[in-house]
């Protein structure tokens, strides 16, 4: 199995909790708001940096 391809699995998974994470912060208005701010825009990277990964990275065997 690929290592970059995991890692980039792995991303993509902190990602969306991250996402999840922050859209339920901001809905139930608890936390700071530079907290949240800060866990979205981690989200949206550790999201976009899992994809960008995972389909880049060839499979060879």
């Amino acid at each position: 199995m690929n290592l970059k391809r995991t890692f980039g699995s792995i991303l993509t998974v902190l990602g969306i909790i991250g996402l999840i994470y922050t859209a339920v912060s901001f809905i139930q208005h608890s936390g700071d708001t530079r907290t949240v701010i800060t866990l979205g825009v981690l989200g949206v990277i550790f999201f976009f940096t899992g994809i960008s990964l995972v389909r880049t990275t060839k499979d060879e065997t």
